[in-house]
């Protein structure tokens, strides 16, 4: 609601907390002619989202962190077992840097490479315990809608006047709205992954067996080796992610016998998961596709090429997984598990009253469809790009991160990293700095036009967990 009495309005939420707006006219929602004393929001308070965070604190704007978890880096966490095959140098933001180290904190070795908790511990956490940017982080509220103060989708005149509006909820069910200036989405999609339906669908009895599927990359050597100790397991997936979990059942098979691995992949061309080797910038990438590649090679693995599950059905403690394999019906199984590493999409719902602009195939910023395309290239190297790029038909409104790319698996951390820097500075009326090129990013060694079947891989992306920003 709006309040015009002649002095300031106050934006009532139902907590009773009051944030503040300019002036406004008793018959007009309040206005941007004030901006500097409204925040400008960020969504997520991950590696992108804390770096929005710091890039905005070194302008000397105010940045509004929120953040669904009830601490930072909540996807990080959950991946905290893998070990990300970028070094370091890629995995630290340089304004984040800047702030840290003005507390004493001390880079790691820019050459290691760092597992999830890691990145957490030595980075995200003190990252977000500055004291220049923990007034600022708001935890435990999940963004569950965007607009306009006071204006719908359809409104035109004086929407970019208009603050944006953005409602939360926290564990318990209060709900509470923020106003900002312009707004940041870096919520990721590591918590939207992709069903095991070919289709884009749950296969049919999927929902039921999910207590058996495991979507993302399980801790088969730690916290979850008994589920798959002596288990018989199907990977789905022709990214890195299904390549870590092959290779950690791999492990794990050498010490519990029994340990059996299938792995489905919906395409027939396994380029891109094996890689460019040495070529590879990050050595570690290579590794990767190399270790998989020689499982293969070696016979330690069943493989099924081209496999398009449609249903999932139970027989007794077990999984029978039924679809198509060449234009023919294909039974595989019975399983005790399936991983489905088959990618993550992002979750649009909440910008729905805001006028964004997403490919209709990978729901990503429309401008990168053609940079990051899985059915027209398989290059894990995407050109640096920023605000000019990012830019959406809602004034001052941007999807940063994993996000911004959609369904397409090419995400990279210091992307990420360029797409804020660029961001920033053009909310900060540096059009200079906004517009220049400030990352130089490391080869894949794979980049083949057009590759047979690339674009029916699934996802899970250039990285070790899939899209989560590894590297």
């Amino acid at each position: 609601m709006w309040i015009g009495t002649g002095a300031p309005a106050d934006f009532l939420r139902p907590s009773g907390v009051v944030v503040r707006l300019p002036r406004a006219n008793p018959r007009r929602p309040p206005t941007m002619n004030h901006a500097s004393e409204l925040p400008i929001a960020v969504l997520g308070a991950g590696p992108i989202g804390l770096a929005a965070a710091a890039h905005l604190l070194e302008r000397g704007l105010r940045p509004l962190v929120l953040e669904a978890s009830d601490a930072p880096g909540a996807s990080v966490r959950d991946w905290g077992h893998v070990r990300l095959f970028s070094p370091w140098r890629y995995d630290v933001d340089p304004a984040a840097a800047r702030l840290l180290e003005r507390h004493g904190w001390r880079a790691p070795d820019p050459d290691a490479l760092p597992t999830g908790a890691e990145l957490y511990e030595a980075y995200l956490r003190p990252l977000a315990a500055v004291p220049e940017l923990q007034p600022h982080l708001r935890l435990g509220r999940r963004v569950t809608a965007i607009s306009r103060v006071g204006l719908d989708k359809i409104r035109t005149a004086l929407r970019r006047d208009a603050p944006f509006s953005i409602h939360t909820v926290d564990a318990a069910g209060r709900r509470e709205r923020f106003v900002a200036r312009a707004v940041l989405d870096a919520t990721g999609t590591w918590w939207s992954p992709n069903p095991v339906g070919a289709a884009g669908l749950p296969a049919e009895g999927e929902p039921a067996a999910s207590g058996r599927i495991h979507y993302g990359i399980p801790d088969v050597l730690g916290r979850d080796r008994s589920t798959y100790a002596g288990a018989s397991t199907l990977v789905v997936g022709a990214g890195h992610s299904a390549a870590n979990s092959i290779l950690a059942l791999a492990e794990l098979a050498r010490t519990a016998p029994g340990t059996a691995i299938t792995w489905a992949t919906r395409g027939s061309n396994l380029a891109r998961v094996f890689g460019g080797g040495a070529a590879d910038g990050l050595p570690a990438r290579g590794q990767l596709g190399a270790e998989l590649r020689a499982l293969v090679d070696a016979g330690r693995l069943t493989m099924v090429l081209e496999l398009r599950i449609e249903a999932i059905d139970a027989d007794g403690d077990r999984l029978i997984v039924r679809g198509r394999q060449r234009d023919a019906e294909a039974v595989v199984g019975p399983f005790d598990r399936i991983i489905a590493a088959t990618g993550q999409r992002p979750d649009l719902g909440m910008i729905r009253e805001l006028r964004a602009s997403f490919d209709p195939a990978l729901e990503c910023v429309s401008a990168l469809a053609t940079l990051i395309d899985p059915n027209e290239h398989s290059c894990g190297t995407v050109r640096p790009h920023g605000a000019a790029t990012l830019a959406h038909p809602e004034p001052d409104f941007y999807v940063v991160g994993a996000k911004s790319y959609g369904r397409a698996p090419t995400f990279l951390l210091a992307t990420g990293y360029e797409q804020v820097r660029s961001i920033v500075a053009m909310l900060a009326g540096d059009r200079a700095a906004a517009e220049r090129v400030e990352l130089d990013l490391p080869e894949t060694g794979v980049c083949n036009s057009a590759l047979p079947g690339a674009g029916d891989d699934e996802g899970g992306g250039c990285c070790a967990p899939a899209k989560g920003g590894c590297c």
